[in-house]
């Protein structure tokens, strides 16, 4: 694993690489040095417009720019993008499906500090159950790059969801990123584990931890939540027979909801879930909260142990 490097910042970098297409206009709600947009702000700022504290205010314009053929980049926090600017996101951006790239920083209980009220933790849940919406939560800076190609690329509504903690680089330059395509990062027979965004590293650990056990686990990056891959959810459950999801996320409505959906209908196996267990996050350091709610290699290799034992 390479130098570690938080998704928000190659968000910024992406957008300014790639925003010498002049249909690309970026807004945020007052938070462009933390969102990182001040890096395509100081390149094209004259496609830049800094909202103000008015996130649901921001949807509506993006809205509106949107339906005059621009792509649109919306960046906030994640908790505000989501649950601030919800109405407007489903009535304004995906009822009519327009061309509106919701960029969510900051997501998750590893904001740390900023406690509960900042960490968004039911925003995935939102917005894959929105029609046209499309939910990617990227694992590196390279997935994130890439992620935001796909964006600009994909013709509707994106949510793109984003962290503020540095993580490791996962990937090279030959990964390759489809939406709606999950990801083979490590094979396996007795177990799969399938994850997203910050918790892809810990997944691939877990791997390893098991290995020591003589558990050969499956790794699975599920960066596009919806539309989910279900093809490779399908092959994972008639192969090893027993299935984890980890996310940074309500373990209600997130990436474990998504894939116990997918199983029920087409090939129930046992599944257990790692993510925030149906509560709020609090103020503390992110390694601190990651560990407190369950967010680690060890806990996702429990939960696998678990998931094999209840194979028939």
């Amino acid at each position: 694993m390479a130098d570690k490097i938080a998704t928000r910042e190659a968000y910024g970098s992406a957008l300014a690489e790639f925003g010498g297409d002049e249909r690309i206009v970026v807004l945020d709600a007052d938070l462009s040095k933390s969102t990182k947009t001040d890096t395509f702000k100081k390149k094209y700022p004259e496609r830049f417009l800094n909202m103000g504290i008015a996130e649901g205010n921001m949807m509506a314009t993006a809205a509106g720019i949107a339906s005059c053929g621009k792509i649109v980049f919306a960046s906030t926090f994640a908790i505000f993008a989501a649950e601030r600017g919800c109405e407007q996101i489903r009535n304004s951006i995906c009822y009519p499906k327009l061309n509106v790239k919701v960029a969510a920083s900051h997501a998750g209980i590893s904001v740390g500090e900023d406690g509960a009220s900042h960490q968004a933790v039911e925003d995935i849940a939102i917005m894959r159950s929105m029609a046209n919406m499309v939910v990617i939560s990227p694992a590196d800076a390279v997935e994130t790059r890439l992620a935001v190609k796909a964006a600009i690329e994909h013709d509707g509504p994106v949510y793109l969801r984003l962290g503020r903690l540095a993580v490791p680089t996962l990937f090279d330059e030959n990964y390759k990123f489809e939406l709606g395509k999950g990801a083979t990062l490590a094979n396996g027979k007795d177990v799969t584990i399938v994850a997203t965004g910050l918790m892809v590293q810990y997944a691939l650990e877990a791997k390893d931890i098991l290995a020591k056990e003589g558990i050969e686990a499956r790794v699975i990056n599920i960066h596009t939540i919806k539309p989910i891959d279900e093809e490779i959810i399908i092959k994972a459950a008639k192969e090893t027979g027993a299935l984890v999801t980890a996310e940074e996320h309500n373990i209600i409505g997130g990436l474990g909801s998504a894939v116990a959906e997918v199983l029920v209908e087409n090939y129930p196996v046992p599944l257990k879930r790692v993510g925030i267990e149906d509560k709020f996050g609090k103020s503390g350091k992110p390694a601190k909260l990651l560990e407190m709610y369950g967010l680690t290699a060890q806990n996702i290799a429990n939960k696998a142990k678990e998931a094999i034992k209840m194979k028939k």
